[in-house]
């Protein structure tokens, strides 16, 4: 990379309803193609903007995490902020910006993802809730979840919560922590992992609920886990509840 290029780290947030997702895809409204549009009144010229990973249609972020070269000597890189949120619409905001190492790659030098999935339980949701939580109105067994959470530990076989449609090769992936915690009506699910499937966030919601309301044991839960029979799964629960929450690095 020339030395005249800076690489420049964002810090992102987003209310992904009205959104297509992250990732560019023609005509629709998507979260990087709409900041690749004012990187682009900035630079004059059109800048690619790399994510940490994608989210999907109508899932939020609080943490995530993208970067872009730029010629631009003269913008102080913290000063992309006020730039950036001066062009982008409302539901994209900007929250930190700065220089990263010249290589430094937001998707592949990331270590691990971590997600909430928001409910709100045994009670009538206020309208604007209802963006941000999926609607629950009895009040689930929280020890019986959190003892389902705790089979997310290490190295795991995921196809049990793969959609069929998920190119990935592989389906394992390494988890670092899984927890369900109550503030107030809301039930809030934590998982960070090194990477997660298409959709397998919401899946994973789903399949703890499903059997937390029939009264599975952990052990029986494993045992279907094991399986990696998709047809054992839970339902897939609504986007709206769901936040990329933090990225964290190796570098950079």
């Amino acid at each position: 990379m020339p030395s005249t290029l800076r690489n420049i780290k964002l810090l992102i947030a987003y209310d992904g309803t009205d959104f297509s997702g992250w990732q560019r895809q023609g005509c629709n409204r998507t979260v990087q193609g709409t900041i690749e549009a004012a990187l682009e009144r900035i630079h004059k010229h059109p800048v690619v903007l790399t994510g940490s990973g994608r989210t999907d249609a109508g899932v939020h972020a609080a943490g995530q995490v993208a970067n872009f070269t730029t010629p631009i000597s003269s913008i102080p890189a913290e000063r992309f902020v006020q730039a950036l949120n001066s062009l982008l619409p409302r539901d994209i905001r900007i929250l930190e910006a700065g220089v990263t190492l010249p290589d430094f790659h937001a998707r592949f030098d990331a270590r691990s993802r971590s997600y909430r999935y928001h409910l709100i339980c045994g009670r009538p949701a206020l309208p604007h809730e209802l963006r941000y939580n999926l609607q629950l109105w009895r009040r689930p067994h929280l020890d019986l979840l959190n003892d389902y959470a705790r089979l997310f530990r290490g190295e795991l076989d995921c196809s049990l919560f793969a959609w069929p449609q998920d190119p990935s090769k592989s389906r394992s992936r390494y988890f670092y922590h899984a927890g369900f915690t109550v503030q107030d009506d809301t039930l809030i699910f934590e998982i960070q992992a090194n990477a997660f499937l298409w959709k397998m966030v919401r899946s994973v919601v789903g399949t703890l609920l499903h059997y937390e309301e029939k009264g599975k044991s952990p052990e029986e839960l494993k045992r279907i886990i094991e399986t990696g029979d998709r047809s054992m799964a839970g339902p897939t629960v609504p986007p709206n509840g769901l936040f990329l929450w933090k990225v964290e690095y190796f570098r950079g």
